[in-house]
C-alpha cells in the first residue's frame, strides 16, 4: 500500500497550478477551478502558477490561448509564474518541454516502473471489443507487451519500431492517498491499467507531463477537477517510481447545470423565457456580467465561509478562504442566484463607473450615445438592471430622433378611450410646454397638480406621457426620463402622439 502524506514539507512557499489546455475557449467551470488555485495561493501569500498544456497538437487553438489569458485577466486573477511574466520553473508551455518527458521516461524505464509497449491501435480495438464481448470486469490494455525483455524492447526501438511508453502498475495491492477535500482514499491496484505516459511521437500524455512539471516546478498543492480522481492512484505510483514527495492533493467539486443534474454543458442552453444561458467565460463577458460579481459568485459555488454570508469584496474572500470549507458534494450552477448578486454590484457602482461600462454594449446595438447623457441616466437605470447587456434596451429610446413606431392604443389608459386620452395628453403638453425650468422637481408638482385638477388618477395621466415620450409602456421614472430628453423633444413626441390618438379616435 503506497501512503500519500497530506502536505509537502519539500518547499517553503505554498506552490499551486492552473494548466488549461488551450483546445477550446475557456470554459466557467475551468475559471472556478482557477479561481480556487488562485484564492488558495493568495490566502497564503504563495504562488499560482499559469502552465499551459499544449501537447494535444491536432485539438490545438492558437485563439484559445489568448482567451485563457484574457478570461483570468478579467477575474483580476494574475500569476506569478508562467507566460508572459516568465518564472524560474520555465518553459511554461508543455510543448517546449519535451526532452524532460522523454529523460523522465527513460528513467522509468530504466528502473522498471515502464515499459515500451508495441501494439497497434488495431489490436487495441480488438482486445477491449473483446473484452466487452466476455463481460470482463476489467476493460483496458491486456499488458501484452509489459513482460518483453527489456534489452530486445529497447532494440526494437533503436531499430525505428513504433512504440509507446507505459506504467508498470502493481498488479496487487491498493493505493491509499490523502485527498485534502474528501478524507482518505484507496483504490484496488487490480482495477488500474497501466496507461501511456508518453506517446508514439515524443509527446507526453497529461499523465507524466503533470507530474514531472508539478515536481519540477515546486507545486506543494494540487487542486483539480473531481473527474481526476480515477487518475490519481497512478500518478501516486509515478511519485514513488521517480523518488519524489506527491504534492497534497485535494479534488474539486463538479459543477452542475443548473438543474442539478449533470456536468454543465460547455454548450448553451435555454433558459427561462427563452434566454441562452451563457457558459463560456467570453459569453459571461457580453451578456454584461461585472468581473466584481463573478468573482464573488464563482468562489461560492462550491465554496462557503459560514454557510450564509454571499456578499464579500475580493479581499474578504481571499482572507477567508480554506480548503476545508470546500464542500465535496456537486456544486449546481444558480443562473437566478448570479443575475442577483450581479445587480447588487452594478448598484454599488458609482455614475460615472457604471457609465463606462455601458458604453460598450450601448455602441454595439449602434446607439449614438454620448457618455455625458449616460451619466445622466443612470441613476434613472441603475437599480433596474441585473446585467449590462440590458442597458440599450433600457435607454435606447433616448438616442433616436424619432420614436419606432408603436401601437397608438397604448397610450390610451386604463378605463379610458381616445378621445379621453387626447384631452388628458394635450392637458399636459401645456404644462409641459409652460414649466420651468425644465427639470426633475419642477415637473412632478406640475403634472401631479394637472392630474388633481382634471380629476384623474396621476397613474392615468403618466401613462400616455410616457408612451408617448418612450414609446414603451415600462420605463426609467417619467420625471427624470423628461428632464434627460428635454423640452423640445419632448413635445416632439407628445405631439406625434397626439396625432396618432386623434388618428385612433377617427376609426372608433
Amino acid at each position: 500500500m503506497t501512503q500519500l502524506p497530506e502536505t509537502n514539507s519539500q518547499p517553503n512557499t505554498f506552490r499551486v497550478r492552473f494548466p488549461p489546455s488551450p483546445t477550446g475557449l475557456m470554459h466557467v467551470g475551468g475559471l472556478r477551478s482557477a479561481l480556487f488555485n488562485w484564492l488558495f495561493a493568495r490566502h497564503h501569500g504563495g504562488d499560482f502558477i499559469l502552465r499551459i498544456e499544449d501537447t494535444d497538437r491536432r485539438r490545438y487553438e492558437p485563439e484559445a490561448l489568448s482567451d485563457i489569458l484574457e478570461s483570468l485577466r478579467w477575474l483580476g486573477m494574475d500569476w506569478d509564474d508562467g507566460p508572459e511574466v516568465g518564472g524560474g520553473y520555465g518553459p511554461y508551455f508543455q510543448s517546449e518541454r519535451l526532452d524532460l518527458y522523454q529523460k523522465y521516461a527513460d528513467e522509468l524505464i530504466e528502473k522498471g516502473a515502464a515499459y515500451y509497449c508495441f501494439c497497434s491501435p488495431e489490436r487495441l480495438a480488438r482486445v477491449r471489443e473483446e473484452q466487452q464481448r466476455r463481460k470482463d470486469e476489467f476493460v483496458g490494455y491486456d499488458r501484452f507487451c509489459r513482460d518483453l525483455e527489456p534489452h530486445q524492447a529497447a532494440q526494437r526501438v533503436g531499430d525505428g519500431e513504433t512504440a509507446v511508453v507505459r506504467l508498470k502498475m502493481p498488479l496487487d495491492g491498493q493505493t491509499t492517498f490523502q485527498d485534502l477535500i474528501r478524507g482518505e482514499i484507496s483504490v484496488e491496484n487490480s482495477t488500474q491499467d497501466d496507461l501511456v505516459l508518453l506517446k508514439s511521437d515524443g509527446y507526453p500524455t497529461y499523465h507524466l507531463a503533470n507530474v514531472v512539471d508539478d515536481h519540477l516546478m515546486g507545486v506543494t498543492h494540487i487542486m483539480r477537477a473531481e473527474e481526476w480522481i480515477s487518475t490519481a492512484p497512478r500518478h501516486v505510483q509515478l511519485y514513488q517510481a521517480l523518488g519524489w514527495q506527491m504534492p497534497a492533493i485535494a479534488h474539486l467539486p463538479v459543477v452542475l447545470d443548473p438543474s442539478g443534474k449533470g456536468k454543465m454543458s460547455k454548450r448553451k442552453k435555454k433558459g427561462a423565457g427563452g434566454r441562452e444561458l451563457p457558459v463560456l467565460v467570453q459569453d459571461f463577458r457580453a451578456a454584461g456580467y461585472l468581473p466584481e460579481a463573478m468573482f464573488n459568485f464563482l468562489a461560492l459555488v462550491g465554496w462557503s465561509y459560514d454557510g450564509h454570508t454571499e456578499l464579500m469584496t475580493r479581499e474578504e474572500i481571499i482572507e477567508r478562504f480554506s480548503v476545508k470549507h470546500i464542500n465535496p458534494a456537486p456544486a449546481a450552477f444558480n443562473y437566478d442566484k448570479l443575475d442577483h448578486m450581479n445587480g447588487v454590484y452594478i448598484r454599488g457602482l458609482e455614475a460615472e463607473d457604471l457609465a463606462d461600462r455601458m458604453m460598450p454594449f450601448l455602441e454595439e446595438a449602434g446607439l449614438a450615445a454620448d457618455r455625458e447623457t449616460v451619466v445622466r441616466l443612470v441613476p434613472l437605470v441603475q437599480e433596474r438592471m441585473k446585467r449590462l447587456d440590458e442597458a440599450p434596451g433600457l435607454v435606447d429610446f433616448f438616442f433616436v430622433e424619432e420614436l419606432p413606431d408603436y401601437d397608438p392604443k397604448l397610450l390610451i389608459p386604463k378605463k379610458m378611450d381616445a378621445a379621453g386620452a387626447y384631452a388628458l395628453l394635450d392637458e399636459a403638453r401645456a404644462v409641459l410646454e409652460d414649466v420651468s425650468p425644465f427639470a426633475h422637481d419642477p415637473l412632478e408638482p406640475a403634472l401631479r397638480e394637472l392630474a388633481e385638477t382634471m380629476g384623474v388618477k396621476v397613474g392615468q395621466l403618466f401613462s400616455p406621457i410616457r408612451v408617448a415620450v418612450c414609446g414603451r409602456t415600462v420605463a426609467p421614472p417619467l420625471f427624470g426620463t423628461l428632464e434627460v430628453l428635454g423640452r423640445e423633444r419632448v413635445l416632439k413626441r407628445v405631439d406625434s402622439g397626439l396625432e396618432k390618438l386623434k388618428t385612433l379616435e377617427q376609426t372608433e
